[in-house]
């Protein structure tokens, strides 16, 4: 039994290690082989990360993996604990479906010398997002940071139209800046407290605060380690540029990109509140409420933007404008229960916008590929499982019961109430005006493409077939969304005993 649980603890430093080895065997093999070796890989980390899951869910503590037997504060270290475990099994879940539903459409719209660098991309992007969750350590979460940018930036760049490469360059210039801020914060940090892991420097950290020594490079360095990662993450006012290359690059980049990367800084950021500065020092230090504002803004502006974007994939990247922006205000709440609304909607969040993206696609198929709303009328009777999934995905974001954005929108009112007295009624207005607005394109989406009425003369007729893998991952993704809806309480539980491990 012993020898097992010893195995299982090297669980997440093989799945970080293999997704790179995989990334080095794809360099000299054509597309096809390096595509199997990077559905294998991720069959793999998703395996070995529910494994891990299910140890630490049982056991109910954390572990420490010290890379290379070197101990601290000189060694490098992972650890895992049931927040960790549980993002990098939805993490590595949804980049799976995320593959599968996009799967025919990289190999249509990347050139053929390309498509293993493409999945090459896509091994290095999910190492960086399971280092990202697993790290102990402050600068190799900033080198993973890097390398999440690098290949994130190739993903959109490697279609190779006009659009995708200004996308590119726009994200390239917002991602340096954010990364510059960031690694600006960590070498001051690490220049007050003369450690990186985060236990070491959390301990001289508080002594500091105690002390009351260096209180103004304190707010410092959490100004620009917070700023750092808002910008990456797509906070608003830095959302720029997130519409094209959301828009533009192929289905399942899309998918990775608006589910996933995004939301591993937001966990960085997450990690070093908790377990680096401390989540008291934050509140104190106000910087929760420059998040919350910013939150409640990007909640009403990226609807605003989803209502005038005059195609169906814009519409969709500036709802998470407005999704993002309804994490940071659950941070911003300043209270445990708001914490558990932001992990639970990062989440659903993951979950909803890659069937949204991979439900796009199929509507867009059957459309002649055109993306704007007139087009898409009555495509869901063309493409009846994306109508379905775009429906459910819609329903969801609009906050309907039983699916799971309804848990996240019932879980920030709730936290609303426990917050501070100036807090609780700005955020259940902006909540209920944020909803609306979801309604407005959400279901009008909807509306369009279940009429059936005026269709185009040369889109009646035209129908797809879809793939195993894509209706795969699909129907999986409707599954899950069902699942956090129905069996939220179990989650909510297991996120609190998270979070009280990183306290």
């Amino acid at each position: 039994m012993n020898l097992a649980r010893n195995f299982v603890e090297n669980f997440p430093c093989f799945s970080i290690v293999l997704c790179m080895v995989a990334g080095i065997l794809s360099t000299p093999i054509k597309g096809n082989h390096a595509k199997r070796i990077t559905l294998l890989v991720v069959i793999l980390v998703t395996c070995m990360s529910a494994a891990t899951f299910l140890y630490v869910a049982s056991t109910g503590t954390s572990f420490v993996y010290t890379m290379g037997k070197y101990p601290a504060p000189w060694g490098n270290e992972i650890r895992a604990g049931v927040l960790e475990t549980m993002l990098a099994t939805v993490f590595s879940l949804v980049m799976l479906f995320s593959l599968l539903g996009g799967m025919d459409h990289v190999f249509k719209d990347i050139p053929e010398e390309k498509i293993n660098l493409y999945f090459i991309l896509v091994d290095l992007l999910l190492s960086s997002l399971l280092a990202i969750i697993y790290t102990n350590d402050l600068f190799t979460g900033y080198v993973f940071v890097e390398i999440n940018t690098i290949a994130a930036c190739g993903m959109i760049m490697i279609r190779k139209i006009g659009r995708s490469l200004v996308a590119a360059t726009r994200y390239m210039v917002m991602s340096l800046i954010g990364s510059g801020l960031f690694l600006i914060g960590l070498a001051m940090l690490y220049d007050i407290t003369g450690h990186l892991l985060m236990e070491n420097a959390h301990l001289v950290m508080n002594q500091l605060v105690q002390e009351g020594k260096y209180s103004v490079p304190l707010l410092v360095i959490i100004s620009f380690i917070t700023v750092g990662l808002a910008i990456k993450s797509g906070l608003y006012p830095f959302h720029s540029w997130m519409p094209d290359a959301y828009g533009y690059s192929t289905v399942s980049s899309s998918s990775i990109l608006s589910s996933l990367v995004s939301k591993s800084y937001i966990i960085l950021l997450i990690k070093i509140f908790y377990r680096v500065i401390g989540f008291d020092n934050i509140v104190n230090s106000k910087i929760v409420d420059v998040l919350f504002v910013f939150g409640l803004a990007g909640m009403v502006m990226g609807s605003v933007g989803a209502i005038m974007a005059k195609d169906i994939y814009r519409m969709i990247a500036f709802s998470s404008v407005a999704q993002i922006g309804y994490v940071y205000m659950g941070i911003g709440l300043e209270t445990e229960a708001g914490m558990v609304a932001a992990i639970f909607h990062i989440l659903t969040h993951a979950i909803t916008k890659s069937l949204l993206f991979l439900a796009a696609k199929g509507l867009n198929n059957v459309s002649g590929r055109k993306r704007v709303f007139y087009a898409l009328q009555g495509s869901a009777f063309r493409n009846p499982l994306a109508g379905v999934a775009f429906l459910v995905g819609s329903l969801s974001m609009v906050g309907i019961p039983m699916l799971s954005g309804f848990i996240s929108k019932l879980l920030f009112a709730t936290a609303a109430l426990g917050a501070a007295r100036e807090k609780v009624l700005i955020t259940l207005i902006v909540l209920a005006v944020s909803t609306i607005l979801n309604a407005i394109y959400f279901l009008h989406t909807v509306v369009r493409i279940y009429t059936p009425v005026h269709v185009p003369e040369e889109f009646k007729n035209v129908h797809v077939r879809v793939s195993k893998g894509a209706a795969l991952a699909v129907f999986s993704l409707i599954c899950m969304n069902f699942i956090l809806g129905l069996l939220s309480q179990p989650i909510t539980d297991l996120i609190q005993v998270g979070i009280a491990m990183f306290a």
